[in-house]
């Protein structure tokens, strides 16, 4: 269930160029980490870490860097990936964490995938 801010921050984004993939009307994450990134993003905003505007405005910056050197119908375009991308951006901007940091919890959570994926 949505509350307030999550529900202003999902439909602030309805019918532009940055929406979130949808089925049968409903968000669509078809891996467990753009859920948790997709969460992450709104809950930093709502904690008042920066504006969601902020947020929107470099996700459409990253979406504007991929259209620009690919193809609009290239099967390599990932949604989420320049979500990621927008949000790393940001929480470096505004110090939530530090490239070091930032660098070793990725690592480590690639690990923790590999190591939980059933092809590992």
């Amino acid at each position: 269930m949505q509350i307030k801010f999550e529900q202003f921050a999902t439909t602030s984004m309805l019918g532009s160029e940055d929406a979130p993939p949808r089925s049968n009307g409903e968000l669509l994450f078809a891996r467990d980490w753009e859920g948790r990134a997709f969460g992450m993003a709104i809950a930093l905003s709502k904690k008042g870490h920066y504006e969601w505007e902020d947020f929107r405005q470099g996700l459409i910056a990253s979406i504007a860097e991929w259209e620009a050197s690919h193809c609009k119908d290239d099967p390599d375009w990932d949604y989420y990936q320049r979500w990621l991308l927008a949000l790393e951006r940001l929480t470096l901007e505004t110090q939530l964490i530090d490239p070091e940091e930032l660098e070793r919890r990725t690592f480590e959570l690639l690990a923790q995938a590999q190591t939980s994926s059933p092809n590992a």
